[in-house]
């Protein structure tokens, strides 16, 4: 069974002037949906405004709320930011929080919207409104659920947002696995940042991810990752410009699965990145992202390993 957190206006009509694919949520949506008793379905909710604030300044927070984001923000953002938009924004957060809950429970759990680590302090960028990953994280510390939260990202972009809003937290780390050359021009400093060259293929980019990640997982210890499981580094990607295959990408989901999975960590993974005309093929490159992990925590599980309840340290 994998746990999987929704909510109906994750699925929003796009705004004028987006070229971000807005259906793309609803066709994940739908393929899980296709999985039958496989998947176990859970509601996002609006999330609170002090959680908001706790990362975000509150003025940008009100000016994204009352959908009255000043134009030089929504332009950095990619989209005008309607009431549609505003309520999704809002309730996506909620949804990486509750997702990291369910995965402190049975060990995985994904989010089918999320990832947007872009978003700063004062505006969104780069089709990010509120940074979910930061939120999400700064609160499961605040509530004492965790002691140590690591962001794992694995999105072909930079994680700025998360690691500007998440700097200074000793609780909290950042990873970010990415092109170097790609969005943003000026990077932020995470925890780790592991910048790659154009057309990095498979061999190279999971070699170069297990011998990061796991140096800073064994020194950092934490308790549980959230996992922004963008599909942009594949190498057919619009707005990529790593050269991963389909193998690939799923052979990079149970290398992330299975060093939580060795480490007794629970995963909470969110979308992030994926771009192209064909919105049905990048709606199926996240599910398989969701389902590989999903089926590698549920194989541990079989297994006997130990996985969703937090190891006595």
């Amino acid at each position: 069974m994998i746990h999987v957190v929704h909510h109906p206006d994750y699925v929003t009509p796009a705004p004028v002037r987006s070229t971000y694919r807005w259906n793309k949520n609803g066709l994940i949506r739908d393929l899980l949906l296709d999985k039958g008793d496989a998947v176990a379905w859970h509601r996002a909710e609006t999330t609170p405004t002090a959680w908001l604030e706790a990362v975000h300044d509150e003025d940008y927070v009100a000016e994204v709320l009352r959908a009255d984001v000043p134009k030089e923000k929504e332009r950095r953002i990619g989209f005008p930011v309607t009431e549609a938009v505003a309520s999704r924004a809002a309730i996506v957060p909620h949804g990486t929080w509750l997702a990291a809950c369910l995965a402190l429970e049975h060990g995985f759990a994904a989010n089918t919207a999320g990832g947007s680590h872009h978003a700063l302090a004062n505006t969104g960028a780069g089709f990010c409104v509120f940074n979910d990953l930061a939120v999400a994280a700064a609160r499961l510390i605040d509530e004492r659920r965790v002691a140590r939260v690591l962001v794992v990202d694995c999105d072909v972009h930079q994680g700025d947002g998360t690691a500007a809003l998440l700097a200074g937290r000793p609780e909290i780390a950042t990873y970010s696995i990415h092109a170097e050359k790609n969005f943003p021009v000026r990077k932020a400093r995470s925890t780790i940042d592991v910048p790659l060259p154009d057309k990095v293929g498979d061999e190279v980019y999971l070699g170069t991810l297990e011998a990061t990640l796991v140096p800073l997982l064994d020194e950092f210890r934490p308790e549980l990752i959230l996992y922004q499981a963008g599909v942009d580094p594949f190498d057919g990607d619009r707005l990529g410009r790593l050269s991963l295959t389909l193998d690939g990408l799923a052979r990079r989901e149970r290398l992330v699965a299975g060093l939580a999975i060795a480490r007794g960590l629970p995963l909470a993974s969110t979308v992030g990145g994926g771009y192209g005309e064909d919105a049905l093929a990048i709606a199926e490159r996240h599910v398989a992202a969701i389902l590989t992990l999903g089926q590698t925590f549920a194989a541990a599980g079989d297994a006997g390993l130990r996985v969703g309840a937090l190891n006595a340290r």
